[in-house]
Formats: C-alpha cells, structure tokens, sequence
C-alpha cells in the first residue's frame, strides 16, 4: 500500500513513524521493502553523496536528479523531497518553481523546509499551491553559519518557548508533520505533546512520534571527515 500524507497523519499517537534517507534508485527500493514510513531525499546528499562539506552547497538540480531517482524506485513510502538552501529564501514564486520541479518531474509527494517564523509567508504559499510541507525546526543545518556551527538548540527557557511558538505556527499554517533536530529531549516531548501532526526527531530524544536517521550513518558508508552522529545506531560497516 502507497502511503500517503493523511496516512503519515494518522500515525500520531497510534504508531511510531519511521523515517530514513535515501538518494538513489536501489536504497529507495530497500526502504520500501523495510516498509519505511517516509523516505526523505535530504540535502544532506551534499556531504554524504556529493562530498560537500556542508548542505549549503547542493543546487535543485543536484537535489532533483536524485529526487527522481528515488522515485523511479516507486516505493511505498512517503517520498519527501528536502528544498536545499535558497530554493525557497528570495521569494514566493520562486518557491513555488522550485517546489513544483519537485513534484511534477521528480514525483515527489511533498517538500520539506527548513525554518519557523521566518518562512511563515513561504510556507503558506506552498500549502495554497496544493504542495505537502514538512517542517523542520531545532538545529536546521542550512542557518549553520548563523547559529554558530551545528549547536543543540532549544536550551534555554527563551529559546525553547521561541521553539514551541513555531511548532505551533507550522501546525497552524498547515504542515502535516515536522522534523525536529537537535532540541532537548523534554522540550521535543513538549512540543509533540502539544500539537496535533506528527513530529519526528533526530537526535531529539525518543518522545517523538518518529525518528529519522542518514542511511550512510547506519551503515557507515561516510569519509573520516564526516563526523559520527552520536545517537545513531550503527548496523554495517
């Protein structure tokens, strides 16, 4: 069975939501048979496929050939194609032009974006646009020159209050689920509490309504330099 967003919505507080990224035709049609939930096309193809030292390297076009990749595997799960750094930051219509290569060549069932607050106006208009947005708060890799490397964040009273503000207005504005990165474990429990979509952690603790997790850093497919997650589980070498 096709797993669909109603479907991923309707997980919360009834199963727990798995997620994994995949970038290519084979790790796709693997996932779907482990009878994943949601397959993410991560910009984090920047460093674990591409080589990049970071994701704010990767362009749409590098992010679409492997969203069509993915999706030529025609899995069961939920394939979520991540908007990589300034597809969706100049403008509404250029979102929607970015978001929409993502759907209609690359067969996408939604997008996923980074970002509270500040992508309020982006957000809505993707949801008007009929496109499927994910969110993604907490430590968003894509503000890493801004946050000063890649922090937990969420630690303070203040800045966990500003996290819970923007779940709130994610759900509000229409996303139907959201990541949630590199935040304390009771504040990621909180906020999933709170809210009515689902939310899925990485490195968040386990109160989440799912996880998600790099395929590389499970199987340890990665260079020296990519540096170990510390709450990943390893299965290969």
């Amino acid at each position: 069975m096709k797993k669909t967003v109603p479907y991923i919505v309707n997980l919360k507080n009834n199963q727990n939501i798995s997620m994994v990224t995949a970038y290519d035709y084979p790790s796709a049609k693997a996932a779907s048979e482990a009878d994943i939930d949601v397959i993410l096309i991560g910009d984090s193809l920047a460093q674990v496929v591409l080589g990049h030292e970071d994701t704010l390297s990767v362009t749409v076009e590098e992010m679409l050939h492997h969203v069509k990749a993915v999706s030529n595997a025609k899995p069961n799960s939920l394939v979520v194609a991540d908007m990589p750094y300034m597809s969706y930051h100049i403008g509404a219509e250029d979102t929607l032009r970015n978001a929409a290569k993502f759907i209609q060549i690359g067969k996408a069932d939604a997008v996923k974006v980074e970002g509270g607050s500040k992508r309020k106006d982006t957000i809505a208009a993707l949801v008007n646009a009929e496109i499927p947005v994910m969110g993604h708060l907490g430590l968003t890799p894509q503000s890493k020159n801004m946050m000063g490397g890649y922090k937990v964040q969420g630690k303070t009273l203040e800045l966990a209050k500003k996290l819970f503000e923007d779940a709130l207005l994610l759900q509000e504005l229409g996303c139907f689920s959201m990541v949630l990165e590199g935040v304390p474990s009771i504040v990621a429990e909180s906020i999933s509490e709170a809210i009515t979509i689902p939310t899925i952690g990485i490195g968040a603790g386990k109160f989440t309504d799912g996880q998600v997790l790099v395929l590389h850093d499970i199987l340890g497919m990665k260079s020296k330099e990519y540096v170990d997650a510390k709450f990943v589980k390893r299965y290969s070498k």
